[in-house]
């Protein structure tokens, strides 16, 4: 049944392609990849290969990355991405030898792909579960290892209609789990090659925290208390702006998820107050504003170390962007209610350094109890860092494990 989705995927991928550029670069990419492979590799090298599956996957994996490759130089790091979200961004990322697409999990494909490279180990990052690669890398003797993975009761492999495509699981010689649910659910069906390690996502959003920018206009804005609003959406914005617009005691910087002309207009719409564009601002325009809307990609990360309260989009739609980055600065963190699959905001929210909200009302009534005791948001910010510190460390706790730490 697996070999007969993946055919039938690979010809809708095929039709998509004539129509869509994303996915005709997918395409391309992945029946290019055993020819850019060739041009690259070292033939007298050894290749660790990260597959990660997206952007997302690229980020846990990364701090694993970079710290192999400082630990040991003598290994050279293929990287693969299936999904043009992550390699368009990341192909000239410099942490990796090799950087291309996976071919889709043909029989074929996986022979030819690693018959090419020939890895000395492999990790997956968090989801990735290739039945056809990972069982010839088994039957090769390659070490293959998840990691950041993280699993749950209503996953495919825990239900009997599973238990076929479950046996993939039995490929990897180790997961290196997030959690002890995760742990547990494995050794239900026999998988006890499991250690609870954490994500690894902390030890990235301690390493974006350390290389942060500093960003000369978004100082010079940031005067007094300061909302920032990250990754949001039309229904985050529909919060979060008439609160702030009623008042002229804060400032508000928003980086909207979509940077389109059509959707920084609609916000521009919405605000009071005097607001600048981050491209068409200088730090003395940015001083004698109330608002400042980033409308380029890459700053998020840097710009929530000059919030007071911080707010994480995506919580109203498909699900919350990354709360970690902005938790990790020691402010609190606002977000909707679709978080339930995220296990850092459940448990950021736990502990006191995550808000979230239903609604309109709801958002009222957490910033008004901010405002009447401005100590609650210090003590919210200091859980939110504090819980973000101690869960650094995953990284290590494998490399250790593996025996290449040093």
């Amino acid at each position: 049944m697996y070999h007969l989705i993946i055919y039938i995927y690979q010809l809708g991928v095929m039709v998509c392609s004539l129509f869509s550029e994303k996915v005709r670069k997918m395409w391309r990419g992945e029946r290019e990849a055993v020819r850019i492979i060739r041009e690259k590799m070292d033939l007298q090298a050894q290749y660790v290969w990260f597959h990660a599956a997206s952007l997302g996957e690229f980020e846990q994996g990364r701090p694993l990355m970079e710290q192999l490759r400082r630990d040991h130089p003598e290994y050279k790091i293929l990287l693969t991405f299936f999904s043009p979200s992550g390699y368009e961004v990341r192909k000239n990322y410099e942490g990796a030898d090799i950087i291309t697409y996976l071919p889709l999990d043909t029989v074929t494909n996986a022979r030819r792909f690693l018959r090419t490279i020939r890895p000395v180990m492999a990790f997956f990052i968090k989801y990735e579960f290739w039945f056809n690669y990972l069982h010839i890398l088994k039957h090769r003797g390659v070490p293959v290892y998840s990691v950041s993975s993280i699993f749950r009761p209503e996953q495919v492999f825990f239900k009997w209609y599973g238990r076929q495509y479950g046996r993939v699981l039995k490929c990897f010689t180790r997961f290196y789990v997030q959690n002890e649910v995760s742990r547990q659910l494995l050794q239900k069906i026999g998988i006890d090659r499991v250690t609870v390690v954490g994500d690894t996502r902390f030890d990235r959003v301690q390493q974006i925290q350390q290389q942060a920018k500093v960003l000369p206009i978004v100082e010079a804005f940031s005067t007094g208390n300061v909302f920032v609003a990250g990754s949001s959406w039309q229904p985050d914005e529909d919060i979060f702006i008439p609160y702030f617009n009623s008042r002229d005691d804060w400032k508000m910087i928003i980086a909207p998820h979509v940077i389109g002309e059509d959707h920084l207009r609609q916000i521009e719409q919405k605000l009071q107050g005097k607001v600048v564009r981050y491209t068409q601002a200088t730090p003395e325009k940015a001083a004698q504003a109330d608002v400042l809307i980033i409308d380029c990609f890459g700053l998020l990360s840097s710009i929530y170390r000059y919030g007071t309260v911080a707010y994480v989009g995506g919580g109203f739609g498909v699900g919350i962007h990354n709360v970690l980055e902005a938790a990790v600065w020691g402010v609190p963190v606002f977000f909707g209610p679709n978080n339930q699959r995220f296990q850092e905001a459940q448990e950021l929210k736990a502990s006191g350094g995550g808000l979230e909200i239903g609604g309109n009302d709801d958002f009222v009534r957490l910033m008004d109890a901010f405002m009447a005791h401005p100590q609650h948001i210090q003590e919210a910010g200091r859980a939110a860092g504090g819980y973000v510190g101690s869960r650094v460390g995953a990284t290590r706790k494998i490399l250790s494990d593996l025996g290449l730490s040093r």
